[in-house]
């Protein structure tokens, strides 16, 4: 009964935040500064600035780096980044459900996908031990993957960015047979989706 109430105000919270969106940013280039400057002293610092950027046009040489491959290159090193920073969640045997260690780990990778790589679109992968039917542990992988994604949306990162995959059984961590192994195989890995 305490996992259908947990479940069913998880459903109702991630709900609520589909429903609220997420607040627009207003974006504000150094040509338009926020607000209107009141003093003379605050124009002529304006005016600097406006000078300083239109210079910096100037001087910037007149070959540049194709737009596609700088895209392409720091997508490709925020992505490295990314892998190395996210962290995977573990969890108990035969179970979805987060543990307090397994949120604090959400929590940080949320932190990363929120303030530092804001716009890599991640794949949960849920991942399972070598017990159980090929069957049974994909839909456990899903579970637990779903599970993380959830926890994540909670956090505030949009669910446009995040995507599920189970691999079940079928990729282990740790390829041995004992206790030690297994824990190591109940995951869910954070991957940067292309």
């Amino acid at each position: 009964m305490r996992k259908v109430i947990c479940l069913w105000s998880l459903v109702m919270l991630c709900g609520a935040l589909m429903l609220n969106g997420c607040a627009k940013e207003q974006v504000v280039t150094p040509e338009q500064p926020l607000t209107a400057p009141s003093s003379e002293k605050q124009l002529k610092q304006s005016e600097a600035a406006k000078q300083a950027v239109q210079e910096e046009k100037i001087a910037s040489p007149a070959i540049k780096e194709s737009p596609v491959a700088k895209d392409e290159a720091s997508a490709s090193a925020a992505a490295a980044q990314a892998n190395g920073l996210l962290k995977t969640v573990y969890y108990d045997f035969d179970s979805a459900i987060l543990t307090s260690s397994a949120r604090d780990t959400l929590s940080a990778n949320a932190s990363v996908l929120l303030k530092k790589q804001t716009g890599l679109k991640i794949q949960v992968e849920g991942h399972c031990d070598e017990r159980g039917s090929a069957e049974y542990n994909l839909a456990l992988g899903e579970r637990r993957a779903k599970s993380a994604m959830n926890y994540l949306m909670t956090l505030g990162v949009p669910a446009s960015r995040l995507s599920t995959i189970s691999y079940g059984k079928e990729k282990p961590a740790d390829p041995g047979h004992d206790e030690a192994a297994w824990a190591k195989n109940r995951r869910a890995e954070f991957v940067v989706a292309n």
